[in-house]
């Protein structure tokens, strides 16, 4: 069985690799909880994955997106990211992001997005 450090370490090498999307498919439960700063949740992967989806169709320029600290604990990981891309609606984005994941049973069930606006 995997470790959460190896789990959380393989979806950060699929983001950087471009393939969010796959990693998505791998490690998010049926019923993932994603929550964006205090903005109501989004339940369930389909509604998700829809989401996943318009984001990443949006981006008309990437230029990368960096893991800089990464911070595992009991059934729950910790990333802040540093993304740099162009998006279709928001224009140049440069910003730093903490994500919180909790896991159970190999796959992240709640997933929480932390940033400045």
């Amino acid at each position: 069985m995997s470790t959460l450090l190896e789990n959380i370490s393989d979806l950060n090498d699929m983001v950087m690799q471009g393939n969010a999307l796959e990693a998505f498919e791998k490690y998010y439960d049926d019923n993932v909880v994603m929550q964006e700063n205090n903005s109501e949740p989004v339940v369930g992967k389909e509604a998700n994955r829809q989401r996943e989806e318009e984001f990443f169709g949006a981006i008309t320029e990437f230029r990368g997106a960096q893991p800089v600290k990464v911070t595992v604990g009991e059934n729950t990981t910790m990333v802040q990211w540093h993304y740099d891309y162009t998006h279709r609606d928001w224009g140049v984005r440069n910003y730093d992001q903490v994500s919180v994941q909790e896991w159970q049973d190999g796959k992240i069930v709640k997933e929480q997005f932390f940033y400045g606006s």
